[in-house]
């Protein structure tokens, strides 16, 4: 048996039927409410939840370096040496010059206990003692800057010195990315602000992992709504222990996904006029009332209706540019909002 294609089949029957019925043919669908999720799509970026650059404070040669590309490195782990001679030389002349000072200031304490010398000289040995203190504290914190330490945490990138080579603070030696958990930003319509909240579940899809499925939650709301945009900047953490997602990856975001039941029609149904929105509803009589609808989401083929329209109220689906406003219509069959479609012999 040949079968025709739906559409054929459909208009076949409008033509069949055209000639000799009261009214215009139309194929009509019943208004019902099927389950319309209400989501948020959005695309956003990978970011590290800690990431930074790691570069000397001080001009020094690299005399030593203790990191592999790649590496994960723990907080205070030395990744690299400087040159220390001249440092460590600081540090001891100011030790040696503060046992001198405290010695002094032994005697002077020991003297003016026996009225020997005046309270200001024993001030003044004092004065110098703790000057020397802080001399020293300041020669051993720039010893410490010749072992640049992890500041936290994570993972080394790509190194970009070499052993002996000549640093200074505009130097990049590599990175050092905390990336678990890793953070993602996305924009998302202003409509939704009243639902977004700390805490509220996301999904996240990549390119380079087509068939997984991260999920997470947000983090944080920016303060601020771009006002050419009209969005607000969202931020979601997700675990990441297998390092699967990395910073600067685009990402697509889904969140405020519900199930929810939405009074639908086919898109055909909806006859606009200027910025408004109608559909042609057939009462009992077979006659075509011209009923202004307010509509809302849209999914391919379908169409929210929130105000205007009742469930199970039939409506025109095609035919419509022929259909007047109480005027009579024959129809010729029904198309319910899915694959099948009954229709009526002619």
């Amino acid at each position: 048996m040949l079968r025709l294609p739906l559409t054929l089949v459909l208009a076949l029957l409008l033509l069949c039927h055209a000639a000799r019925a009261e009214g215009p043919a139309v194929i009509v669908v019943r208004a019902t409410m099927l389950p319309f999720p209400v989501a948020v799509e959005a695309l956003g970026n990978a970011r590290a939840n800690e990431s930074i650059e790691v570069r000397p404070q001080v001009s020094e040669v690299i005399t030593a370096i203790h990191f592999e590309e790649g590496q994960p490195v723990e907080e205070g782990q030395v990744l690299v040496d400087l040159g220390s001679t001249e440092a460590l030389s600081e540090v001891s002349a100011a030790r040696a010059n503060l046992r001198d000072l405290e010695n002094q200031v032994r005697r002077a304490r020991q003297l003016f206990e026996n009225r020997s010398v005046a309270e200001s000289a024993l001030d003044q040995r004092v004065a110098q003692r703790d000057a020397a203190r802080a001399a020293l504290r300041a020669a051993e914190s720039r010893l410490s800057e010749r072992a640049i330490r992890a500041p936290f945490e994570g993972r080394v990138g790509l190194r970009n010195v070499s052993l002996g080579s000549l640093v200074n603070p505009d130097t990049v030696i590599t990175t050092l990315d905390d990336t678990d958990p890793i953070k993602v930003d996305f924009d998302v319509p202003e409509t939704a602000l009243a639902r977004l909240a700390p805490g509220l579940k996301v999904e996240v899809h990549s390119a380079a992992w087509p068939d997984h499925t991260f999920r997470g939650e947000v983090a944080s709301v920016d303060t601020r709504v771009d006002p050419v945009s009209r969005t607000v900047t969202v931020r979601a953490r997700l675990p990441n222990e297998d390092g699967r997602l990395r910073p600067g990856m685009f990402l697509r975001v889904s969140l405020l996904k519900e199930e929810v039941l939405a009074l639908v029609v086919p898109e055909q149904a909806i006859v606009p006029e200027q910025s408004r929105q109608f559909v042609f509803v057939i009462d009992e009589e077979r006659r075509a009332e011209k009923r202004a609808v307010r509509t809302g989401r849209r999914r391919p083929g379908q169409v929210e209706i929130r105000e205007g329209l009742e469930a199970g109220e039939t409506v025109v689906a095609e035919g419509t540019q022929k259909v007047r406003p109480g005027a009579p219509v024959t129809v010729v069959g029904e198309l319910p909002l899915g694959p099948r479609v009954e229709a009526k012999a002619p």
